[in-house]
């Protein structure tokens, strides 16, 4: 089987394509902006993710096309309409490469979107079949990929698989994780020792075997699916497993959500507090019953591989 991988030099392309290229029965063409080492029979760069990208060599004699490449932050130039930046590459790029791949054979294309499709908080575990209702320029972006690609799968025929992740965490994790793990490791005290919230999480490798077993599976196909470890952490638990797994004192002071809150508030941290005091719970139970899923590695032992080297 062909494959093609976009974002393979990313946090999860990277992860995807070591995984992709121990299979014998897989040959992966790694696609990516600049030429860096990319475990792959083949890499194709390509100069960026527009309307306009000719896709035309990466795409020969591919079976399937994992999207995993997007744009997920803009810069303060950008940020007077970051929908529209967001929206350039993550809407009319993606849309760009679906058509060119379902004119080129393709036969499934795989598309990584967010669970922010889905919300930002909730009460009740979310689920496929919620009304979406992205908060945030980057989600929005997300859905409305989400329905160019149904629209493409619709006028084409090339079947499509959703993947909708929550926060992606592993070793070299970028973003709020990332900072996390460095403050534990730095030994900073947090004031995050009394946060009750219920938050749903995904290890690189849980994602990468789901990612894997839609590739192939009949029943993967035309389907969304929310990914997640199974398991629920309030922040505070969360801060508690990266300590135990870094072998270090969780510094955690016991500070009320509240007031966390009103500081947040008053600096202008809104949406960093709702990532790390609200809940975003995912519920799994359809990629357990319609592929057979389970992931593979439990919430502690993904911590372990974050500060384990490979």
């Amino acid at each position: 089987m062909n494959i093609l991988l976009t974002g393979a030099n990313g946090f999860l392309g990277s992860r995807l394509a070591k995984a992709l290229q121990s299979k014998q029965d897989m040959s992966l063409v790694a696609a990516v902006r600049r030429r860096v080492e990319v475990p792959a029979s083949h890499i194709v760069e390509v100069q960026g993710l527009y309307d306009d990208t000719d896709w035309s060599t990466a795409l020969t004699n591919q079976h399937v096309v994992v999207h995993a490449a997007a744009r997920a932050h803009v810069t303060k130039d950008e940020a007077a309409d970051p929908l529209a930046e967001y929206r350039r590459v993550n809407v009319d790029g993606t849309l760009n490469l679906a058509r060119q791949a379902a004119a080129a054979g393709v036969k499934r294309f795989i598309f990584l979107s967010s669970i922010g499709v889905n919300g930002n908080s909730n009460a009740n575990p979310f689920t496929e079949e919620d009304t979406p209702n992205p908060a945030e320029p980057y989600a929005q972006s997300k859905w409305e990929a989400e329905k160019g690609l149904w629209e493409v799968q619709l006028e084409t025929g090339m079947e499509l698989v959703i993947i909708r992740p929550p926060l992606v965490y592993g070793p070299n994790a970028p973003g709020n994780f990332g900072s996390l793990m460095r403050w534990v490791e730095k030994g900073v005290p947090l004031p995050l020792g009394a946060i009750h919230n219920k938050r749903s999480l995904v290890a690189v490798d849980n994602l990468v075997d789901l990612i894997m077993t839609c590739i192939d599976h009949p029943a993967a196909s035309n389907q969304v699916f929310l990914a997640g470890d199974g398991q629920c952490l309030s922040t505070t638990e969360l801060l508690r497993g990266v300590s135990r797994a870094m072998n270090k004192p969780s510094r955690l002071v016991p500070v009320p959500s509240s007031l966390l809150e009103q500081a947040a508030a008053l600096l202008g941290k809104k949406a960093l507090a709702q990532r790390l005091l609200g809940s975003l719970q995912v519920d799994i139970s359809k990629a357990h019953d319609l592929l057979g899923w389970e992931p593979p590695i439990s919430v502690d032992e993904g911590l372990r591989r974050c500060v384990i080297k490979d």
